[in-house]
């Protein structure tokens, strides 16, 4: 792909060209690690060998350097191998990122915005940009449902691992009883779609509302009505984008998160089995939670899915998630149970 940059009509077409960059960029991404390890592996091979021919007061010194470099190359490999699981289409593309709280009003409000604090630190620990497109503060406390963009490389990939209803078990600090309470909220994950996918929506299908922006906390962001609420008319999707001081950027956008889950929806009606794209979500409440996180009367996060459990509480909800993503990534789902069905032409 590399000689084709050389070509004297390659840059006929910019947009062309640009697209073939970007390709060859990405494959060059999954390949120069592996090659880059591989040559660790051969430095490792002259090492035992160095090892095997050092003299008795060497061979302690050149043993401990090795185990180190082994060491480190294992948890290189173990990152290498959970990124060979993201072969979906649209794992390498951004993701629109979901929250929603449940029944139990500002307990789960609550919840919610403990959520929302524990993915921007997951997403910054991986190095992504967190866009907010849209928040509905919570009557009390906390809030009702909020819309990030997550952008990074691969960031739909490892981020759908977290669709599904997530529930807490806590003393309330709203209750004055100090009685433990049960909340709920639920995840939902989508592909932010690229031109290449072709999606149109008629006019007539789309019902435009504009209001005023509020931020989280209630504060004032505009003093226009530059808020917009798309809503598909069909399938009822709805969605809100109140970001930008500019009403056609926050349509602009709107319109990119409706054409995507409107995809997604599609996809999901041409699977014979909903629950190996879709996760376990469904009604959030008792019976359909993917990970439960207790805080009281004992600390554990357990993901329910792959059984992989850990009691640093405070740790995951500070964005330490990479152990139950990476679980669920080990168990197959990208490479056995959620293979991408192709739109009909």
């Amino acid at each position: 792909m590399d000689g084709q940059q050389g070509a004297p009509d390659f840059w006929a077409s910019n947009e062309r060209a640009q697209k073939h960059i970007a390709k060859l960029n990405l494959l060059k991404k999954s390949i120069l690690p592996v090659v880059a390890f591989q040559k660790k592996v051969d430095d490792v091979g002259v090492m035992v060998e160095l090892v095997e021919a050092a003299s008795p007061e060497e061979r302690e010194s050149y043993a401990t350097e090795l185990e180190q470099q082994v060491a480190a190359m294992v948890a290189e490999l173990e990152q290498l191998e959970i990124a060979s699981f993201l072969t979906g289409q649209f794992d390498k593309n951004n993701a629109i990122f979901s929250i929603q709280s449940g029944a139990g009003g500002t307990e789960s409000n609550d919840w919610a915005d403990l959520l929302f604090r524990m993915y921007n630190r997951w997403a910054e620990r991986r190095g992504w940009t967190v866009e907010l497109q849209d928040v509905q503060v919570g009557d009390q406390a906390g809030i009702s449902k909020a819309t990030v963009l997550i952008k990074g490389e691969n960031a739909y990939g490892y981020a759908k691992a977290e669709r599904g209803v997530h529930r807490l078990v806590r003393i309330s600090p709203f209750d004055s009883n100090k009685r433990r309470h049960t909340s709920f909220c639920a995840i939902d994950v989508v592909a932010e779609i690229t031109e290449e996918i072709a999606i149109e929506i008629p006019e007539a299908e789309i019902r435009v509302d504009v209001y005023r922006s509020s931020g989280k906390g209630g504060q004032g962001v505009n003093t226009t009505d530059s808020a917009v609420r798309l809503t598909h008319i069909p399938s009822g999707i709805v969605v809100v984008c109140q970001n930008e001081r500019s009403q056609i950027k926050n349509r602009a956008t709107a319109l990119n998160v409706l054409k995507s889950r409107l995809y997604e929806k599609r996809q999901d009606e041409q699977r014979a089995e909903m629950d190996k794209f879709y996760g376990e979500k469904g009604e959030i409440g008792w019976g359909s939670q993917i990970r439960s996180y207790v805080l009281q009367p004992y600390q554990m996060v357990k993901d329910l899915r792959t059984g992989i459990s850990t009691s640093d509480t405070q740790g995951v909800l500070d964005g330490d998630l990479d152990r139950f993503v990476n679980a669920w990534l080990r168990a197959g789902c990208p490479r056995h149970r959620n293979k991408e069905i192709q739109m009909e032409e």
